[in-house]
């Protein structure tokens, strides 16, 4: 089997391509994505800190002058909505929103979710097992992010069924080369999500109250401060980025354990193991198993010239199983340390809510270990398509 990101079966289990990989041709050209494909970690890492790459590259140049076709004009709601917050920017803008941005979103905040976290996740596996089993990625995986970031950002019960839908549908736009419907849904998705949370924000300058929101509205009126773009395009950013990930990490996480049971009765046995648990499934099946990059100037990577202009496709899953890193790197081992996983990057876009995700994990094995210790498996999963955004279809077990 080759690399082909388009591939069930790839995606269902890349990990014997990315050993090859590593091994025999750790950076190469893939036409049918127009990417350098980058699968080592040491080569990986670096290329995370490297200010030579970016998530952009408009604040060097033009689409036109970087040898890049120009957006379509129907996708202008999309970009300008995305290219508000600060994913796909670069400093000096991402440095400036990053910097407004924690103000608000802040470790204490994030620490006091918890117990609003660990009541949502004991209420989720507690309907689990009295149903006597079901979907976990519908019936917990799914509802926990979506609420925990809803009631963070201080959406209304009433609204909050409208967020996983447009979460989705955005999202679609992150996979390789999505068809035109897709991105016309994930066009309609932004500004249906946009003008929601413009009224929202609105609202909240008006009336402040203890979320997010108010607090983002609050430093966005203050010296240097978030426009209203800047306000709405971070909140969108944490539903997409915190939900997505979270979902496919929790699906991946279980099918993880139930495929090495003797790890799983290990958690079991030992609840003490969670936070180190957490990060070793985090680095086993990547839930965010590629990021791109455009190379802004002319590099070298393992040898191998990559012009200006080019993009490169960074493996984290490939990296997270790179034996000159981790020891016995297909083994699971949920006490594994040291632990360098790069699932939540490096470098100046280091995942922002890398320690809310961590809380929702930990809160979600701690409840469904202590309420449902005889999960099993009903029926054997299968994956969805993509494989920038990768998890499972539904995960049915039993109780």
């Amino acid at each position: 089997m080759a690399y082909d990101p388009w591939s069930p079966e790839f995606v269902a289990d890349p990990y014997p391509v990315f050993a090859a990989l590593r091994e025999e041709n750790p950076v190469f050209y893939h036409e049918p994505t127009r990417q350098w494909v980058i699968s080592r970690y040491e080569d990986v890492s670096s290329l995370l800190r490297s200010r030579l790459l970016g998530r952009s590259y408009l604040h060097t140049a033009s689409h036109e002058e970087f040898g890049q076709l120009a957006e379509p004009e129907f996708l202008r709601p999309f970009w300008d909505l995305i290219r508000a917050g600060m994913l796909d920017v670069e400093p000096p803008a991402h440095t400036r929103l990053r910097r407004l941005v924690a103000k608000a979103f802040t470790p204490r905040m994030v620490e006091g979710m918890r117990p609003t976290v660990r009541r949502l996740a004991e209420e989720l596996a507690g309907s689990l097992v009295a149903g006597g089993g079901g979907d976990l990625l519908a019936e917990v995986a799914e509802p926990l992010p979506v609420t925990v970031i809803a009631e963070m950002l201080g959406v209304p019960e009433s609204d909050r069924h409208l967020l996983r839908p447009w979460s989705a549908d955005i999202c679609g736009m992150y996979e390789l080369n999505p068809s035109e419907e897709a991105q016309r849904t994930a066009v309609r998705a932004a500004s249906e999500f946009s003008a929601y949370l413009r009224d929202l924000a609105r609202e909240r300058r008006r009336a402040p109250r203890e979320d997010l929101i108010s607090a983002l509205a609050q430093v966005a009126d203050e010296g240097d401060r978030l426009t209203e773009d800047e306000l709405v395009g971070t909140c969108v950013l944490l539903l997409n980025a915190g939900h997505e990930a979270t979902v496919n990490s929790t699906g991946n996480a279980w099918w993880s354990l139930l495929r090495n049971p003797a790890e799983l009765d290990r958690l079991r046995a030992d609840h003490a193991l969670i936070p180190s648990a957490v990060e070793e499934l985090l680095r086993y099946d990547t839930a965010a198993p590629m990021f791109e990059r455009w190379v802004l100037e002319d590099i070298s990577v393992a040898g191998v010239d990559i012009p200006r202009g080019a993009e490169v496709a960074l493996q984290f899953a490939s990296a997270n199983r790179d034996p000159s890193v981790f020891t016995e790197p297909n083994r699971l081992d949920l006490a594994r340390t040291p632990n360098p996983h790069i699932s939540f990057g490096l470098g100046i876009h280091f995942c922002l809510g890398a320690p809310l995700a961590r809380i929702e994990l930990a809160e979600s094995f701690g409840a469904l270990l202590r309420l449902a210790p005889g999960l099993s498996l009903a029926a054997e999963p299968t994956w969805k398509p993509g494989f920038v955004l990768r998890g499972l279809k539904a995960l049915d077990v039993v109780v």
